[in-house]
């Protein structure tokens, strides 16, 4: 059973003191068949012998790869029947032209140091050079330079492991003979992947914008006057924002410059009131650089969620609080959401939504009654009849408040009926996950027109969750739930048929019609990724 209640979590990313990166390519991950083991006594080809015994035949090759990396190898000649792939050289310009439009892709082309020339007749270790490179290039390319678990962990109720050499040999191997096929199959084909790649090659050979920060101060409003508006309009014109840097005499703050700073904050995912504040004022002094490295980060993301992004599902971006439904690999619905604050962060997931809670009830979760609710208590008990909480004992039997010692209360629990004032709403959305949590109605309708919206204690706060429901079931399914929740009393209702939700966390994308749109870092991630990436070229 789900517990009852709203939820907190506390998820530490690792912070890890070196690059997981892919010379060590899938630790944990299974292999393919063990080849090494199962190796004759002897080798079919000269070649095969190098690889079986590569420190000593390719020095410079063999001590710098990981047991993963050259089972991995030995497995691509297998398919090969053990000869060298890269004699005719007929393949390598085509290589060499893929290897360098990984640039486009946030990745380094360096770090793939394949040679134009094709290895003469016993250059074995040439060719097994050639063929590490292409792997690793594929491998980069359709799994991420970077291991996510090191970085951004994300939890699977799916546990049957992949067999992701297999997959990349599946690509490789008939890959040699065309190479560029092979790079357009490992290559992400998420939309998502796709316009940012295309928006990142092109900014990248150009020369930076640049602009000036806009200085700090109070909130300006619509219609007041402030010496930051010139550099204000400067900014945005800067950007596109402004066909012209608008002025006026006395300083004001109106007309076209306040409708471009609300398509700032629009774009920006803040609240598009055109009210400059601290959020606003960070956005825009993010420089020109910072931006272009945000759109490599997030490639290396997006080449993270096409492993797990289905043609039908949930997709909820933690990072902008929004929720989009996909049916046949398209968006056909988005809502706006609220999500963990910092010091409670939504955890990034996949599971399946499994079932529904009608006219929830609110078990106060331990970290929110430990933090929130008890010192509220101990200052004034009319806290529980004003916020209609009961106390129950640890076997859900109701207690006296005034009997308690709220300095030291024990085993208790605070629980909330279900009504129009509590915290889940109609309806919580539920899924198999270790941290309990949950897309749930809410109360707090407000919040949604705020930016950025890091309000919960972990779980995700749906704006609109009946519309969301009518999209997850059937017509007589979408009835039924009717009839449950008229009765104003709590239901469990099982969905027919399971639908997949991925949680998962990104800073930057293109839209449909071209329009970078970014989201504020609200768990400070992006700077580990990149530095990551970084120490990886």
């Amino acid at each position: 059973m789900f517990k009852k209640y709203a939820c907190y979590l506390s998820i530490c990313l690792l912070a890890a003191p070196f690059v997981a990166c892919a010379e060590e390519p899938l630790p944990g991950l299974p292999t393919l068949p063990p080849v090494p083991t199962e190796m004759p006594i002897e080798p079919q080809s000269p070649l095969q012998a190098a690889l079986i015994s590569l420190p000593q035949a390719c020095p410079t090759i063999g001590t710098s790869l990981s047991g993963a990396a050259l089972d991995q190898l030995r497995a691509f000649y297998q398919q090969q029947d053990w000869l060298p792939v890269w004699a005719d050289g007929g393949q390598l310009p085509a290589l060499h032209a893929q290897l360098q439009l990984l640039a486009d892709d946030g990745l380094n082309p360096k770090r793939y140091p394949v040679a134009l020339t094709a290895p003469q007749d016993g250059e074995l270790c040439a060719d097994i050079e050639i063929s590490r490179y292409y792997l690793q290039a594929l491998q980069d390319l359709h799994y991420g330079r970077l291991l996510q678990s090191h970085f951004e962990p994300l939890w699977h109720s799916d546990e049957t492991p992949r067999d992701r050499q297999a997959e990349l040999l599946a690509i490789a191997v008939p890959g040699v003979h065309n190479v560029p096929a092979a790079f357009d199959l490992a290559r992400p084909q998420l939309a998502q992947y796709q316009n940012l790649r295309h928006l990142y090659a092109a900014q990248r050979l150009k020369a930076l914008p640049q602009w000036t920060s806009v200085g700090n101060g109070p909130l300006l409003r619509p219609d007041m006057e402030d010496k930051r508006v010139p550099e204000l309009a400067r900014r945005l014109y800067s950007e596109g924002y402004l066909s012209s840097v608008v002025g006026t005499p006395d300083n004001a703050y109106h007309g076209v410059l306040v409708e471009a700073v609300k398509s700032f904050q629009a774009n920006h995912s803040l609240q598009a009131d055109g009210v400059v504040g601290p959020g606003t004022i960070a956005e825009l002094n993010i420089s020109p650089l910072t931006r272009r490295e945000q759109l490599r980060v997030n490639l290396e993301r997006f080449r993270w969620m096409a492993q797990d992004m289905e043609p039908d599902g949930l997709l909820v971006n933690v990072a902008a609080a929004e929720l989009t439904l996909y049916q046949g690999g398209l968006p056909v619905w988005q809502t706006r959401t609220q999500v963990g604050r910092a010091e409670r962060q939504t955890p990034l997931l996949k599971s399946r939504v499994t079932r529904l809670t009608l006219n929830p009830t609110w078990t106060v979760p331990p970290t929110i009654w430990k933090e929130d609710k008890l010192p509220e208590i101990r200052k004034d008990q009319t806290f529980l009849s004003r916020q209609n909480l009961q106390v129950l004992d640890a076997n859900g039997q109701p207690l006296a408040a005034a009997d308690i010692d709220w300095d030291n209360p024990g085993n208790i629990l605070l629980r909330q009926d279900a009504g129009p004032r509590n915290p889940l709403g109609q309806m919580v959305i539920r899924f198999p996950n270790p941290f309990s949590v949950y897309l749930h109605d809410t109360p707090s309708k407000a919040l949604f027109d705020k930016g950025p919206r890091a309000f919960s204690s972990g779980c995700v706060r749906v704006e609109h969750p009946m519309k969301l429901r009518d999209f997850l079931l059937s017509p007589a399914e979408k009835a039924r739930t009717d009839t449950l929740l008229a009765t104003g009393t709590t239901h469990e209702f099982r969905l027919s048929n399971p639908v997949p939700i991925l949680m998962t966390y990104w800073t930057a994308q293109v839209d449909g019609q071209g329009r970078v749109l970014y989201a504020p870092d609200i768990y400070s991630r992006d700077s580990a990724l990149l530095a990551g990436l970084d120490r990886a070229h």
